[in-house]
């Protein structure tokens, strides 16, 4: 173990520094979940059925190799495994927002797979490392939320640049890539220098399979991960889908990044409500209110129209108000459940494995799904199976998470 781990009981919690990081790791993440789908189908003309077919691929590629990394993630040092991470992060992600003329499907795949290995890579050690420093769920709680807090913070940084960049989005979009590397190199640094280990215990078993199955044998984990699978795929198909539905539905494409950063800047604004109110009544209970104010805020979505951008800023601030808790309570759940078993690695892994599914499946049956509804971006057709899938889908997956929930409230939280 590292020097700098033997003390990091003695010293104050790094709340801060260990959240910076995440900050540049959001910031790629809302282009790579967001952004992709309609830059590619505008700028290089994919077709929406194609489009989803490797968005499908790459993320369920991705998603496969996440239990894995969890598992090495409890058997090396996690601080090193976040630093090496960095660069084909970096490298993938400056390539998939600059694609050639030509040949930009085989670019698109490429390009993503070697993004989400590095992503990947980092996500999951950045969170097995942070159950470990925090030394019981108070502790954990506080690291998750500052790490969302963070990642809060670079999602708002992602949705302003690229109007800031240049007057086209699509143009915004490309030159939001060089923008990464200065953050990582930055933001990596002072995480790096400033953490330490913390209490990076050995896995007890050293083979992946009965890491995983270990993993899965906790009831407590099982019924979480249900629950955040539910209310992920609900979040999932609006984040797919977002971009068009701007455009499309309410003609207002421009107002995209202001409409992104109002609902951002509403979760990191509710983050201290959120764990305010999980401390008085418990973090199970604290989410399921989000959920219902989620499911409230998001009702009146498929009611909108051309030029109801203000009624649609509503809709963001609203939900984004309850995004502070799905960011930061699930994972804090997780944390401890992790952390009792000593495989926190382990546990991140398969939860990052099916955070990633949710995403790979929203695109990759949405968008072929619109195509065969003849939806056409940037036409009038197919625009009440957009309206559906954007309004609808989310509300009866979110519904099923918060049934769930309230079923299992009393067996999710880990005693200190």
């Amino acid at each position: 173990m590292p020097p700098c781990s033997a003390g990091a009981e003695m010293r104050p919690l790094p709340t801060l520094a260990y959240g910076l990081l995440a900050l540049p790791l959001a910031f790629a993440a809302l282009p790579l979940y967001v952004h992709v789908p309609a830059f590619y189908a505008n700028v290089t003309g994919l077709d929406l059925g194609l489009l989803g077919a490797i968005l499908l691929l790459a993320r369920l590629l991705d998603a496969g190799i996440d239990p894995w990394l969890g598992w090495l993630a409890d058997r090396v040092s996690r601080r090193r495994m976040v630093a090496v991470s960095l660069l084909p992060f970096a490298v993938g992600f400056v390539a998939l927002l600059n694609p050639p003329v030509e040949h930009a499907a085989p670019w698109l795949l490429a390009s993503l797979l070697l993004t989400y290995a590095g992503f990947s890579a980092a996500t999951v050690a950045y969170q097995a490392w942070g159950a470990a420093v925090g030394n019981d769920a108070p502790e954990r709680t506080r690291l998750v939320a500052s790490r969302e807090a963070f990642g809060l913070l670079g999602v708002l940084v992602a949705a302003a640049l690229p109007a800031l960049l240049a007057v086209a989005l699509n143009d915004g979009i490309a030159r939001l890539a060089w923008v990464l590397p200065v953050l990582l190199v930055l933001a990596g640094g002072v995480t790096l220098a400033r953490v330490g280990e913390g209490n990076n215990r050995v896995a007890v078993s050293s083979a992946l399979l009965p890491a995983l199955r270990a993993v899965l044998r906790d009831t407590a984990f099982r019924r979480l991960l249900l629950v955040f699978i539910c209310n992920g795929f609900a979040a999932a198909i609006p984040a797919t889908l977002f971009l068009f539905f701007v455009a499309d539905i309410l003609q207002a494409e421009s107002a995209s990044g202001p409409l992104l950063a109002a609902y951002f800047l509403a979760g990191a604004a509710s983050l201290p409500l959120w764990l305010k109110l999980s401390a008085r009544i418990g973090r199970p209970r604290a989410w399921l209110l989000a959920m219902g104010v989620a499911m409230l805020a998001f009702a009146g979505a498929g009611l909108l129209g051309p030029g109801d951008v203000a009624l649609f800023a509503v809709v963001c601030v609203a939900s984004g108000l309850a995004l502070g808790a799905d960011l930061a309570l699930p994972a804090a759940l997780a944390a401890d459940l992790g952390e009792r078993q000593g495989r926190s690695g382990a546990c991140f892994g398969v939860w990052n494995f099916f955070a990633k599914l949710n995403l790979a499946l929203a695109a990759g049956i949405a968008l072929p799904l619109l195509g065969v509804f003849d939806y056409r971006p940037g036409s009038d057709q197919g625009q009440t199976a957009l309206i559906l899938a954007y309004a609808l889908l989310p509300l009866l997956f979110k519904a099923l998470a918060a049934i769930l929930l309230w079923r299992w409230r009393n067996s999710l939280e880990v005693e200190s």
